[in-house]
């Protein structure tokens, strides 16, 4: 059935309701419109749904969401898993809450209890209630730092960890078998209430994972001398985070927090930023502005559903704040967590650093340096989780620290995703202890530069919409996976993997090795002078990413070779379109 037969088909069918059918009626006259809502059903990918919210197969809107809790159910029962049931969490996107209960009522109708949060919660809290409650898998409605006009549905399994093979593909499997709209399952909710398949959940799960936070903190001595003489200006940017951030930092003993009053407040539409990113400069403005008035040591923002961390630490010399990359923060708190560790109760033989592909190589020195073992994995925090519940299987290796530079970390094993909550936590108890010693959090980065290399580490993105854009990012990756640059702007190309293909390829001998990972669309450079590039469409955005590193001799020297070598990137890929 073609895109405009699928229009008139939503127009028609009673099963549609009448609000649904207004909003398609009124794109009647756009043909662009209607070809972009309906040429092709919203992917559930390895990571659920993503997408604009919107009547239509290729939108988010409750008949896609409960088509793909339709074919997780199918799954749950086909692994004969239905008595576990499933926990579901949302943020405070436009639609969220409605789209937990449709996910509830649909599983419900399926003989599977639903445990749905009484309000919005962030995405590790989802990820600690499935093992909490030991349910067989998670829901959590999200697009954790899209534009307002997203939202999205990530699927976890019984381990915390979002679905990895051979789950994922066997779920991806169950949601595109149901064809039919009109045959998915659902109910009323007080039914489901009454039959014990629909529980509200919320304050025995909040305690227990506020208790298991604060099992991570290394030195309560040190943040109860220096909580008085340090300031956190702190935003959730309109998201999750707020009262857990605000509940940990406050049971710690940290007494200077300061939380941006007009991004406090949960707010689908963030309308103080256009785009709710704690990567994007923008979304710290008025945090800054806050700090400068508080004299502030360090400025913390959460994204919408809380599982990344951006960050801004005061520069004692200048009076200056400097920005923390992803990689940055990563380090900083993997480097205090990890000698903490060391100093308090030693470091295990079988201890463990991991890292995705796309992450600085400063995490490789800092493992070399605790002489603890560096495990490498795809992009997506599932694969690290997928690492943690291999050591709890299998008896051996032990979970120290793991991060990805798309500013999530992870300190435990309480959850199985990225903790911003966590990471908030350990960073101010890292600038507690710093500051103890007379340093400030850049000291301690700058620190960090002098011990292991000026590492510097950027993306560039190109954003592609549309059905278009799919076939231009497709040209790319291609053109590159069939033509191998010798030369990447000064560079000199070492070794090219290719995850899709499970290869590395050593440019100068021609040998050919395995990956040794999982099949993904994923183009990987070994460049000259420590230097890499990788290339990936992103999983959730319709973009193409280009990852890349370099190691510097000063800060300036960094700087100004990142900035280098990402124009050659961006100039390389412009011939190419």
């Amino acid at each position: 059935m073609g895109y405009k037969e699928l229009y008139n088909e939503w127009l028609e069918n009673p099963y549609f309701d009448e609000a649904t059918k207004a909003e398609l009626k009124a794109i009647a006259d756009d043909e662009k419109e209607i070809e972009e809502r309906f040429y092709m059903d919203l992917e559930f990918g390895t990571a659920g749904l993503r997408g604009i919210i919107g009547a239509g197969t290729n939108r988010m809107n409750i008949y896609t969401v409960r088509k793909a809790t339709q074919g997780l159910a199918n799954y749950i029962i086909q692994c004969g898993q239905q008595a576990k049931g499933v926990a579901i969490a949302y943020d405070s996107r436009r639609m969220s809450p409605e789209f937990a209960d449709e996910a509830a009522l649909c599983l419900a109708a399926n003989g599977i209890k639903a445990y749905v949060f009484e309000t919005l919660r962030p995405t590790p809290e989802l990820s600690f209630a499935v093992r909490q409650l030991k349910c067989i898998a998670g829901i959590n409605i999200t697009a954790s730092h899209n534009p307002p006009e997203y939202n999205g549905y990530k699927v976890y399994w019984e381990d915390g960890a979002q679905i990895t093979p051979p789950h994922d593909s066997g779920i991806m499997s169950q949601v595109k078998a149901v064809t039919d709209y009109a045959t998915v399952k659902t109910m009323d909710k007080s039914e489901a209430q009454k039959a014990g398949l629909y529980e509200v959940i919320g304050e025995a799960i909040d305690d227990a994972y506020m208790a298991e936070l604060k099992k991570q903190v290394k030195n309560p001595d040190i943040i109860k001398e220096v909580q008085k003489d340090l300031t956190i200006v702190y935003t959730p940017l309109h998201g999750t985070g707020n009262i857990p951030a605000r509940r940990v930092l406050k049971e710690l003993g940290f007494e200077n927090v300061y939380v941006v009053p007009q991004q406090e407040l949960p707010d689908g539409e963030f309308p103080t930023v256009s785009y709710p990113n704690p990567e994007a400069a923008e979304a710290f403005e008025l945090a800054l502005d806050l700090a400068e008035e508080k004299n502030a040591d360090l400025v913390l923002a959460t994204d919408p559903d809380a599982d990344r961390l951006g960050v801004y630490v005061k520069d004692g010399k200048t009076g200056e704040y400097h920005t923390l990359t992803g990689n940055m923060s990563g380090c900083l708190i993997g480097e205090y967590e990890i000698s903490q560790t060391q100093a308090k109760q030693g470091l295990p033989e079988d201890g463990a650093l991991i890292k995705t592909i796309v992450t600085t190589n400063m995490a490789d020195a800092i493992a070399k340096h605790y002489n603890i073992q560096l495990i490498e994995v795809l992009t997506g925090f599932k694969f690290i989780g997928q690492q943690i519940l291999g050591f709890e299987n299998t008896g051996k290796g032990t979970y120290l620290f793991g991060f990805e530079e798309s500013y999530g970390c992870l300190i435990g094993t309480h959850a199985r995703d990225k903790d911003a909550i966590v990471a908030t936590m350990a960073l101010c108890e890292a600038a507690a202890y710093y500051k103890k010693q007379g340093k400030t959090l850049w000291d301690a980065m700058i620190d960090m530069y002098e011990k292991y290399g000026y590492y510097k580490d950027d993306v560039k993105s190109i954003t592609m919409k549309g059905k278009e854009g799919l076939a231009k990012i497709a040209q790319i990756m291609e053109t590159l996976r069939e033509n191998t640059p010798d030369k990447i702007g000064s560079y000199n190309v070492l070794s090219a993997r290719d995850y899709k293909k499970d290869t590395i390829k050593n440019l100068a001998s021609g040998e050919v090795t395995p990956t040794g990972l999982p099949s993904s669309n994923v183009l990987y450079y070994d460049l000259s002078d420590d230097a890499w590039l990788c290339v990936r469409p992103s999983g959730t955005e319709p973009k193409v990413k280009f990852y890349y590193g370099i190691k510097g001799t000063s800060l300036a020297d960094a700087d100004e070779k990142s900035a280098a070598l990402g124009k050659e990137v961006l100039d390389m890929i412009d011939k190419m379109l």
